[in-house]
């Protein structure tokens, strides 16, 4: 069967070039292992429907309605007013807000391109207005929507959790040392930036100033401390609070007065189609891992490698390496559930704390968001920007060495990842 599966691997490896859904090639990669193999084929839509069935899963849907909700109350204006007091009076000072406005913005969004798309519009309209140009402003506003995946709540976090059955409230909890560090990390990178660039900085603001920024945003701002606090005392769960996040941004618009009922129709729309994308993903991965336990690939693989590698620190190296490659290829989620059941056997196998393991992964993935030539968040930076994707990725570049310094961080030091969950279990 291992064969059987190789070939039919090798053939969809050639296939994703044809530009075809990932999600259809996955479930046409499964199903052919199953027919050639004399597998019953109702376990087809046994797997499909089993993959749906999932109540951590529910999050995800909740989180992205969240997204849209904030995307469309005027939450973004407000959070990037706030962080542009803050910081805005540093040397490159708009820089250090759109860090800061990320950072912020990845405690409500959960993901790297609702904050390119969202809030990263804002950022770089207000960079360029400011004198900034367009290069600069759009490769930070790349690299900074990297860390909206890190700081919970996390929509590759969910996905991740449930395809590895890894707590997600550990998950949530140890990517917040992860992000914050890769906030301060872009900000050295800034500073630096910005004295040999001699950016500009914003005139230091007044006391009212800061009091009218900080009352503007506070609702905003009090998102991520109810979702906190709600799973930290165990008022609800994880997945639970997801809706809590979606029903809180909800008041959030209808307090700014940003959002009209006649618009929800429109977002709750968004929601189910990007929702369906994901859970098409979802299902024919769990086909796809289903037909590849069957034919013993990951086992076999897994053994060989605990056979070769018998260090944790020379694995998660190894495991750097290929997903920085696979990165740079394919979309986040969808290598996270193809690499899944190969990947995360072995790092259990080797006593790999699968917090750390889980932040190993997501982080890497992220850092292929804004690499070439599949980077995602570079392609949405570089049409909101309207500057051509190569001047993107030129920029973007140095950018990229802050972020690979925090994974470096996190594979050498699991406490980075396993400290916070550890104190709140």
């Amino acid at each position: 069967m291992t064969s059987v599966m190789l070939i039919i691997l090798a053939v969809w490896f050639v296939a994703l070039f044809s530009g075809a859904p990932i999600y259809v090639l996955m479930a046409l990669a499964g199903a052919a292992f199953a027919y050639v193999t004399d597998i019953n084929l109702i376990v087809i839509p046994q797997k499909f429907t089993k993959a749906a069935d999932s109540f951590p899963l529910l999050a995800a849907p909740m989180y992205i309605l969240m997204g849209s909700l904030m995307n469309s109350s005027g939450v973004t204006e407000r959070i990037f007013r706030f962080a542009t007091v803050c910081v805005g009076w540093w040397k490159g000072g708009l820089c250090h807000a759109n860090i800061l406005g990320s950072v912020i913005f990845a405690g409500m969004s959960g993901s790297a391109v609702a904050d390119a798309g969202g809030i990263g519009v804002i950022e770089i309209k207000a960079m360029r207005d400011a004198g900034y140009d367009g290069e600069t402003a759009a490769a930070i506003t790349a690299a900074s929507a990297t860390i909206g995946p890190i700081i919970p709540p996390s929509l590759p976090m969910i996905i991740y959790g449930v395809s590895a059955e890894t707590s997600i409230g550990n998950l949530f909890l140890g990517g917040v040392i992860p992000g914050l560090l890769m906030a301060v990390a872009l900000m050295v990178m800034v500073r630096a930036l910005a004295i040999r660039k001699n950016l500009p900085s914003a005139p230091v603001p007044g006391r009212q100033e800061i009091w009218d920024a900080f009352v503007g945003a506070f609702p905003a701002l009090m998102c991520p401390v109810v979702l906190f606090g709600g799973m930290m005392t165990g008022f609800f769960t994880p997945t639970e609070s997801a809706g809590v996040a979606a029903f809180y941004a909800l008041l959030v618009g209808f307090y700014y007065r940003d959002i009209d009922i006649r618009q929800i129709p429109r977002i709750v729309l968004e929601t189910v189609e990007t929702t369906g994308v994901l859970m098409a993903l979802v299902m024919s991965a769990s086909l796809l891992g289903y037909a590849l336990s069957m034919s013993r690939l990951p086992q076999e693989f897994g053994g060989w490698l605990t056979g070769t590698v018998n260090s944790q620190i020379a694995y998660l190296l190894m495991v750097n390496v290929l997903l920085l490659i696979v990165g740079c290829f394919m979309e986040a989620i969808s290598a996270m559930l193809i690499l899944i059941p190969i990947l995360v056997p072995p790092a259990m196998a080797l006593g790999i704390d699968p917090t750390q393991f889980g932040l190993v992964v997501v982080l890497n993935l992220m850092i292929g968001t804004i690499t070439p030539p599949v980077g995602i968040v570079l392609f949405i930076t570089a049409r909101v920007a309207d500057l051509p994707f190569d001047k993107v990725c030129k920029a973007s570049l140095p950018f990229l060495w802050p972020l690979v310094g925090v994974l470096v961080g996190i594979t050498f030091i699991p406490s980075l990842t396993t400290w916070l969950p550890a104190l709140f279990k």
